[in-house]
């Protein structure tokens, strides 16, 4: 097993003992009317938009940058396909497909946005993506002219709110977008040309690989995904909330990608580790609920659970605590020897 990948199983693992621990029941699933139901399938169902923005994420801090603008996306696709929705026929079909591909379309213009500042212009990522998580929002909110849009559409409810075999329809799209993305990346050149871009951009470029085109590239990609997360979560709700939805998921898919097991230096990254983080993510929210923290504090606690994680991740801290040990045991043996 990768030892990148250790630290995560163990935290998701904790996590889940945890949950056992307060609820004996926390395992179980129940098949209802057809469907499963069950702590475990909610966390799965719930983590599903995290994972998609976390996956576009991995690729954007693997060239070593960073997208703050994924949660603004988040609230126009959703904002975009519920007006859509909500003024035409909500129980066709040819409406459902108009109203997912204008809002896919607008994610990749915003992500195309997002490319040519950081790769054409050269503004570094924070600061361009940060000008598209502010005016982004701005235009989900005038999209929905401020209000929030409620719609009645069985097709577009089933995208985030359906079941297939027995488990939520969400699943699926996640286990597919990460088959696609895993064997694009590592049967492909793809996966090595972002890599090489994020170790060093420079010497990439002198091996004939244009840098400029794979950073664009991967910000249109985590554009794309997080467009496709709020298909995912505005479906579920049957509503969008251009001032609210997606708020702070930028927060999570960094935390995610980084409790993984892969650096913000760029480089060498981890699909499956960023699926572990984001599943960590959302298993830990579910437990501060469950537990019942007080909401007032619910953010902080958040806070110091994934401070401890990535700590424990860290080789310089472990290398630290190691050698202050081997300290402590010299003095120890030398105070035994002076007796």
């Amino acid at each position: 097993m990768n030892n990148r990948l250790l630290w995560p199983l163990i935290t998701l693992a904790f996590l889940l003992i945890v949950n056992v621990i307060h609820n004996q029941d926390f395992f179980a699933i129940t098949m209802k009317d057809g469907h499963l139901f069950g702590s475990l399938i909610d966390i799965l169902n719930r983590a599903a938009p995290l994972v998609l923005i976390s996956i576009g994420m991995t690729f954007v801090i693997a060239t070593k940058g960073i997208d703050l603008s994924v949660g603004s996306i988040v609230s126009i696709a959703g904002a975009m396909s519920c007006l859509l929705i909500s003024k035409q026929d909500g129980s066709s079909m040819g409406t459902l497909f108009i109203a997912v591909g204008l809002a896919l379309l607008l994610s990749l213009a915003a992500g195309a946005w997002n490319g040519l500042l950081v790769s054409t212009l050269g503004i570094q990522p924070i600061v361009a993506t940060l000008i598209l998580m502010v005016a982004g929002r701005g235009v989900a909110q005038l999209i929905t002219s401020g209000q929030i849009i409620t719609i009645s559409s069985p097709h577009y409810s089933f995208i985030g709110g359906g079941y297939l075999l027995g488990l939520p329809f969400s699943i699926f799209i996640i286990a597919l977008i990460f088959m696609i993305a895993s064997v694009l990346t590592r049967k492909t050149a793809i996966g090595l040309f972002i890599e090489s871009v994020g170790s060093n951009r420079v010497a990439s470029r002198l091996a004939g690989i244009n840098s400029g085109r794979i950073i664009f590239i991967v910000y249109v990609l985590c554009a794309f995904l997080s467009g496709l997360a709020g298909i995912l979560l505005s479906s579920n709700v049957s509503s969008a909330d251009g001032n609210n939805a997606g708020l702070w998921y930028e927060l999570d898919a960094i935390l995610a990608v980084v409790i993984g097991g892969n650096s913000l230096n760029g480089g060498r990254f981890y699909l499956t580790g960023t699926i572990l983080g984001a599943l960590i993510i959302q298993t830990l929210t579910t437990s501060i609920y469950s537990i019942g923290v007080p909401p007032e504090i619910t953010l902080v606690v958040k806070a110091i659970v994934v401070l401890v994680v990535c700590l424990i991740q860290s080789d310089n801290f472990r290398k630290t605590l190691a050698s202050k040990r081997k300290k402590n045991h010299k003095a120890v043996k030398q105070e035994e020897v002076a007796l």
